[in-house]
């Protein structure tokens, strides 16, 4: 369980709003999340958590839940922009914040409001995803997002808000509690129908500060042309393109689709973006992946599911540190780790796919070696993507490897068969393949560490 942060909480009339600070910064950037928020249950989300932690270095980053929302006080009707403005600047106020820079996302109203207002606490304004009308959304997305509010906690709002999530059964669990900890159905509802009622285009001439406007190129809930539009309605602001399809932020591939927000945020706050301080090193990654996950979640329904993937995850834990493997990451029902040496991790990844048949679970693995880019706890670098390639290619219940495991493990007592050569996605040239042959009696999960 990732570990909260401190939650400190700032007196607004007669209600107490809830914020949490990250970083220390020479920059201050005030995330306005909305319309529904939970501080504490978005940052389970990885994806959310390292890019909170990325701002955070280089900003004093500060998070709130709006009222009525999250951590912050119930209320019986959703707060006015008038409202919000107040519980932004008491937050502002708590912190002892007289100038800050503002990144609202999916909701424009409030720090497009509060940037024009009040340009004189406004370094910067960031804009995300943003269309300034629901009339403005895809129609039929716009349905689907109704939908989901008739049946609030039940993660319907993936549909609209990060559709290319679907299928990621550690995501879906999270967004379903996320979703259902943000608000009540009844504020939910009431929400929706403010939002409806809302149209901040005539103010979008006014904002002064200077604007950042992010946009995912096939975002499925705001057209990127909408974003484009709302660009030009604000003077001299800035427009940039993100691929992807989600329009929550913290939705997609890290280094394609959510980092290259990060550093656009970074780039115009500061005038730069920092490389990433990284280290090269020779290291075997391993994929690992549960096959069919969707449809066992839908089998056996969400708490028997999530007690499985708990046993699942354990158990790969467990055979990493055997086989003194490092685990980077879970990476949707699976997981990626990277050994010193192709022997060890070859075993350990046969391991985890015999130990995972015993749970009634199949598992495909790909393993490759090559030179890795050392990110702090992450690894990057084409020898990942090739390994997670190769593990795309691979059966249920099969170890798959790159024809350069092959030859490191050579004298091994490993034997594999040729599964042919084959062309992988964003990789050039074409690349042989190997499928470890668990029938040489030699060969055995169990074997003593080397």
């Amino acid at each position: 369980m990732t570990p909260a942060l401190p939650t400190r909480y700032a007196r607004s009339g007669e209600a107490c709003i809830a914020y949490q600070v990250m970083g220390e910064g020479p920059l201050t950037l005030v995330n306005i999340s909305g319309p529904a928020s939970h501080l504490d249950l978005e940052l389970e989300n990885p994806l959310a958590r390292r890019g909170y932690e990325r701002l955070a270095s280089f900003t004093r980053f500060i998070r709130f839940d709006r009222r009525g929302t999250g951590l912050s006080d119930p209320v019986e009707r959703p707060p006015t922009l008038e409202q919000q403005m107040d519980d932004l600047h008491a937050v502002m106020d708590d912190v002892g914040v007289e100038r800050a820079a503002l990144f609202a996302g999916s909701d424009a109203g409030l720090g497009a409001l509060f940037a024009a207002t009040h340009p004189d606490r406004v370094s910067h304004l960031v804009l995300w995803g943003v269309a300034t009308r629901v009339t403005d959304c895809r129609p039929e997305t716009v349905e689907v997002i109704l939908d989901a509010i008739d049946h609030w906690g039940t993660g319907g709002l993936l549909d609209g808000y990060a559709p290319g999530m679907r299928g990621d059964a550690r995501y879906e669990d999270w967004w379903i509690r996320n979703e259902r900890a943000t608000c009540a159905p009844s504020m939910a509802r009431k929400i929706a129908e403010l939002n409806v009622q809302s149209d901040v285009n005539p103010i979008l001439p006014t904002i002064r500060v200077p604007t950042l406007m992010l946009h995912r190129t096939g975002d499925r809930l705001v057209p990127v042309e909408v974003g484009k539009d709302v660009a030009r309605r604000i003077p001299n602001a800035r427009f940039v393109e993100i691929p992807g399809v989600n329009n929550y932020g913290w939705a997609g591939d890290w280094d394609t689709e959510v980092e290259p927000v990060v550093e656009a945020i970074e780039e115009f706050l500061t005038g730069s973006r920092r490389a990433a301080e990284t280290d090269r090193v020779l290291a075997t990654v391993v994929f690992t992946d549960i096959v069919d996950s969707t449809a066992r979640a839908a089998e056996l329904g969400d708490r028997r599911w999530r007690e499985l993937l708990e046993r699942h995850d354990a158990m790969v834990r467990e055979q990493l540190e055997r086989w003194r493997g490092r685990e980077v990451k879970s990476v949707g029902d699976g997981f990626l780790a990277t050994f010193d040496g192709p022997t060890r991790a070859v075993r350990c990844a046969q391991a985890v796919v015999e130990t995972a048949e015993q749970l009634g679970l199949r598992v495909r693995t790909g393993v490759h070696a090559g030179e890795c880019e050392v990110m702090g706890e992450d690894v990057g670098g084409i020898a990942v993507h090739i390994g997670a390639r190769v593990a795309a290619l691979a059966g249920g219940g099969e170890v798959l490897v790159s024809s350069t495991v092959r030859d490191l493990v050579a004298g091994s007592g490993i034997d594999f068969e040729d599964r042919g050569t084959h062309a992988l996605k964003g990789v050039p040239g074409d690349w042989r393949l190997y499928r470890l042959d668990c029938r040489n009696p030699s060969f055995s999960a169990a074997a003593v560490d080397e």
